[in-house]
């Protein structure tokens, strides 16, 4: 190498952050506040704190405060498996014979496999600050649900996990990992709550979705004393704890004198990539440097790309606050061939709001073209990645290909939330060439996004 920038750089324990950057305290336009889906007025602190624990309620209404320090029993946790490396794709671009540069933030070196651990310790702390017996939840692909079940053991928590139905079916040894660190796993929409009944009926036979099951898990721990609900995506708080990678990300490019021409994210419901990029946007939105910020989704659930803007439910039973997002409309039901997580069907409200101010722009991707950039990233790099970051894999090599053509040397940052070692089903069908692309019609999401609440 001519360059003496390593193949994995890798910050000292002292240089980890010791705050979490909230970037909602450089927005100019603030994201629209959750409302009461009776009153339509903004929810109170004392109204989240019967469904959230109160600390992480008071971090969901923070939108002035640009630094939250991080507890010091977190910061031990978080030692366990960080600072995370940022690897330079080496073998990558060498494959692709472009100019450009490729770096990438590896979060799957804990036993959950994601960057989700970063934000459930947090949440589980709280809770267990809190004095509270446990907490309940729901998971799509099984990385948030994995994540909270090694939290909770680790505190001495009970973990109630609500899976989508088709994950639960698709992934058994994701669900067997939550339960061997303790968590008790229902296949959702069930048949254990009013609302997961109610939702069987309207639409029999359903393989699910996260927004069914928020609503069961939410239903679970509004319904038993000494619990709480926690969330692994599209809060403001969730997005607030994820900052680590992105200030981790910047730390370590500092050090080297590497800045990115654009950064890359899968996008769901929003943590990952908002975590990502939020320092960099803080820059962006200080004036003080400029990013090519992409935001990529699944073409089967665009939320962005053709989402509505507008105050809609966070889940499908309509039990949870109104948020402000790009939504597909809370009864949209993804298509259970994606075989990825990214089932979500709005956006964080600040990343929702940041690419309506035209901050970053966002593209959808079929999930045939994410399998083969997948196998193409595994076969250079040795990692085995999750679908869901397989996604940002595949606008980054389209973008380095770009490169290639143009001749510019583009330095590019992508997120490799984790590993796909929970996910070979999904390869098995990929690689017997029985992976098909949906993509929803117009029709499909006019129809759920006409049963969006109406909100002056």
């Amino acid at each position: 190498m001519s360059e003496k920038i390593p193949y994995k750089i890798y910050l000292e324990e002292n240089e980890m952050p010791k705050q979490w950057y909230n970037v909602r305290a450089d927005m100019k336009n603030k994201p629209a506040p959750l409302i009461n889906p009776a009153t339509h007025k903004p929810c109170t602190i004392e109204e989240l704190s019967h469904v959230f624990c109160t600390e992480l309620a008071k971090q969901e209404l923070d939108d002035t405060t640009p630094y939250i320090d991080i507890p010091q029993e977190i910061l031990d946790f978080y030692k366990m498996y960080r600072p995370s490396p940022l690897v330079r794709a080496y073998c990558l671009e060498k494959a692709l014979g472009t100019p450009a540069k490729i770096y990438y933030k590896f979060e799957g070196n804990n036993t959950s496999g994601s960057h989700k651990l970063n934000s459930a310790i947090a949440q589980a702390y709280y809770a267990k600050k809190q004095g509270l017996k446990g907490v309940t939840t729901e998971t799509g692909a099984g990385q948030w649900g994995t994540a909270l079940s090694m939290a909770c053991a680790y505190l001495g928590l009970d973990c109630q996990v609500y899976m989508v139905k088709v994950s639960y079916e698709q992934k058994p040894f994701r669900r067997e990992v939550m339960r061997t660190y303790g968590a008790n796993v229902t296949p959702s929409p069930s048949m254990t709550t009013n609302v997961g009944r109610k939702i069987n009926a309207e639409f029999p036979g359903t393989n699910g979705s996260l927004g069914c099951a928020i609503s069961e898990a939410v239903e679970a721990a509004t319904s038993q004393e000494g619990y709480r609900y926690v969330l692994g995506s599209v809060l403001s708080q969730v997005l607030l704890h994820q900052t680590v990678i992105g200030l981790e990300t910047k730390t370590a490019m500092d050090k080297y004198g590497i800045k990115p021409d654009m950064i890359i994210g899968c996008a769901g419901g929003g943590s990952n990539l908002g975590g990502l990029i939020s320092p960099f946007m803080g820059e962006k939105l200080r004036g003080e440097a400029d990013y090519q910020i992409i935001a990529v989704e699944p073409a089967s659930c665009p939320s962005l790309t053709r989402g509505t803007y507008g105050y809609d439910f966070c889940d499908t039973g309509a039990v949870c606050p109104l948020a402000k997002m790009y939504t597909l409309g809370s009864t949209f039901m993804p298509s259970p061939n994606h075989a990825g997580g990214l089932r979500y069907h709005g956006m964080s409200s600040v990343l929702s709001q940041l690419y309506a101010d035209g901050l970053m722009e966002a593209r959808s991707v079929e999930q045939t073209s994410v399998f083969e950039a997948a196998e193409k990233f595994a076969r250079t790099e040795g990692i085995l990645p999750a679908p869901e970051s397989s996604h940002a894999i595949k606008v980054a090599i389209d973008e380095a290909l770009k490169c290639k053509e143009t001749g510019e040397e583009k330095t590019i940052l992508f997120g490799l939330t984790g590993t796909g070692y929970f996910d070979m089903y999904a390869y098995q069908k990929y690689n017997d060439g029985e992976m098909s692309d949906y993509i929803p019609t117009d029709e499909e999401i006019a129809a759920s996004v006409a049963k969006m609440p109406k909100v002056d």
